[in-house]
């Protein structure tokens, strides 16, 4: 069974044969049909989670919802959609909106149910409490938010100002520009966390992925040249960013944990290996392999199988 996830920026899809995540900007009219067509099957079967409903190419999440789902039946006729309400749908309603989430607590919370989720992707970090199970059903993004389950800062495409608001250079507070000149992929190739293939997204100003305009791109989010603040200046923008970017995911997890009771941490996603060691949690891609990077489209097929009792 092919499980897939389509988000507003990278499409995953997890086969027998291991997982892919191709990047596919939906806003920017991205060829969906033509991406997933690369992975026919003869049944036209496949198990589909989505949280690209939410791209502003859309007027309303709804309008989302129905346009993903004509282009992936075009392609896979069988197709059954995964729902906030923990059932599956082959038609568009309201209920797949952003239920990618659900279907890898649901995954995981037979293995253990007192566990918590964190999840982070290129855009987002999900933070998921998997006790109980049933207090998941129908939460929306919004209510997401409200709750601190879903937390806007992700691996590749968040801005630095979207984490930081000042630097300090040589002693010197110094605030950053609210603009898009740098974004978190930047900062995390400086500081080695990922290297230039991992680096998926377009760059801010559509230039290189070396160390080098990563470290131009960071020295303009203070208005300077590289030259101006060197490379010790860039790399502090850098270290400034990852330490706030941790401490917003560390107390949405503290949070998380002491209303839920949660007791362990499972850590998954673009991020998984980075989080794991800053929260003392278990990285599942050491368990999952490559499946841990793509965990709902890996997840949404389990759970079909599982539903189906194979």
């Amino acid at each position: 069974m092919i499980g897939i996830d389509i988000g507003g920026a990278n499409v995953k899809i997890a086969t027998d044969d291991g997982v892919e995540t191709i990047y596919c900007p939906l806003w920017e009219g991205a060829p969906l049909g033509e991406i997933l067509s690369r992975y026919r099957t003869a049944d036209g079967a496949a198990a589909v989670v989505m949280s690209g409903e939410l791209a502003d190419c859309f007027c309303t999440k709804m309008e989302g919802i129905a346009w993903i789902t004509k282009t992936v039946r075009e392609v896979f006729p069988a197709a059954l959609f995964y729902g906030t309400d923990g059932r599956f749908y082959d038609s568009a309603v309201p209920a797949l909106a952003a239920a990618n989430w659900l279907a890898s607590a649901a995954c995981l919370h037979a293995r253990d149910p007192d566990g918590l989720l964190v999840d982070m992707g290129s855009t987002t970090t999900d933070i998921v409490p998997l006790r109980p199970l049933s207090a998941l059903y129908g939460l929306t993004d919004l209510l997401r938010l409200q709750k601190g389950y879903l937390v806007y800062t992700g691996l590749l495409r968040t801005t630095v100002p979207a984490v930081i608001r000042t630097v300090t250079l040589e002693g010197v507070p110094t605030p950053i520009s609210a603009e898009q000149f740098a974004i978190s992929a930047d900062a995390h190739l400086v500081l080695g966390h990922i290297g230039e293939a991992d680096y998926s997204c377009d760059t801010p100003d559509r230039k290189g992925r070396d160390r080098i305009a990563c470290l131009r791109r960071l020295a303009r989010v203070v208005c300077a040249d590289l030259d101006e603040i060197g490379e010790e200046g860039a790399v502090q923008v850098a270290e400034t960013f990852w330490e706030a970017q941790q401490d917003t995911i560390r107390g949405a997890v503290r949070k998380a944990m002491e209303e839920s009771g949660a007791i362990r941490i499972y850590t998954a996603g673009a991020g998984s290996g980075l989080l794991a060691a800053s929260l003392g949690g278990v990285d599942l891609s050491v368990e999952l392999g490559a499946g841990a990077s793509a965990l709902p489209a890996y997840a949404v097929s389990e759970v079909l199988r599982r539903s189906r009792g194979c």
